[in-house]
């Protein structure tokens, strides 16, 4: 399968249950369909490993369109043997080897936690992620709300990678949860 397309109402387990067991045995883009429009349904999905996270009704084009983004999306971050081993954003490659970015304001090397930070949002491009994810994946032990080291690390990339980093067009600030890399670009 490339995609999973997953309804929170489903008969016997529900949608949440159905994720979290897939994501036990597999990494593949799932998207979540709903007819529930409130936050905490989203951010449960969101939490719980869906990647995008749509509301009934919906638009055909635009399920369609989350579908490519998604394929898109996962096929470029499990490139095959041979290909170079960069992220390519629209104005932004991330190298993986000399663990250093290309972007319009020039190269630069980045020191080993920022890299961390930029690479782990941007392997979940699109997906919501909260300081203590953040901070427990790429610091590696227990949050002990360290806010400040985290904020200070995103301004730092944002300076590097943003054209305007007032208003920044890859990493997103999401207004008490956390960040996210935009799925857009």
């Amino acid at each position: 399968y490339q995609l999973v397309i997953l309804d929170v109402m489903m008969p016997g387990p529900d949608g949440f249950e159905t994720l979290e067991q897939i994501r036990k045995e597999n990494s593949l883009p799932i998207l979540m369909l709903t007819s529930k429009n409130d936050s905490a349904s989203k951010v449960r999905g969101l939490r719980a490993g869906a990647d995008d996270y749509l509301t009934k009704p919906f638009d055909m084009e635009e399920l369609i369109a989350r579908v490519l983004s998604l394929i898109r999306r996962y096929t470029r971050f499990n490139q095959k043997d041979g290909q170079p081993l960069q992220f390519d954003f629209d104005g932004l490659t991330i190298h993986f080897d000399s663990r250093s970015i290309t972007s319009v304001n020039g190269d630069f090397d980045l020191p080993p936690k920022e890299f961390d930070v930029l690479m782990f949002l941007a392997k979940n491009q699109g997906k919501i992620l909260t300081k203590r994810q953040i901070y427990e994946e790429v610091w590696g032990e227990e949050y002990v709300y360290d806010d400040s080291n985290i904020m200070a690390i995103i301004s730092r990339l944002r300076k590097k990678i943003e054209e305007t980093p007032g208003n920044p067009r890859y990493i997103q600030t999401v207004k008490g949860i956390g960040y996210r890399f935009h799925k857009e670009v």
